[in-house]
């Protein structure tokens, strides 16, 4: 077992979902997929989700990846988080 692997649960590869939150706009959904999709695949048949704030105002966008270690899920949060666009990700 590799010594990056010790520090988490899960068993990769792996499917795991990226869930990125900002204010609603017509490129919001593009910028996400930019982000994540520099550091992994989707994983196949998985449409990417996109889900609107009651008022419309924020946008939540799901993406479904195919995870191969915790230091690609640490850069891909990264990413997210050092984006402006991006008010919260999960």
């Amino acid at each position: 077992m590799k010594d990056e692997d010790k520090t988490t649960l899960f068993e990769f590869p792996c499917r795991f979902p990226v869930k990125a939150m900002g204010r609603s706009s017509d490129d919001f959904e593009q910028i996400v997929l930019d982000i994540v999709l520099a550091h992994a695949g989707l994983w196949q048949d998985e449409p990417v989700r996109s889900a609107p704030s009651s008022e419309g105002n924020f946008v939540s966008i799901t993406v479904i990846i195919k995870a191969q270690s915790q230091q690609q899920l640490d850069s891909i949060y990264q990413g997210l988080t050092d984006c402006s666009r991006v008010l919260m990700a999960l």
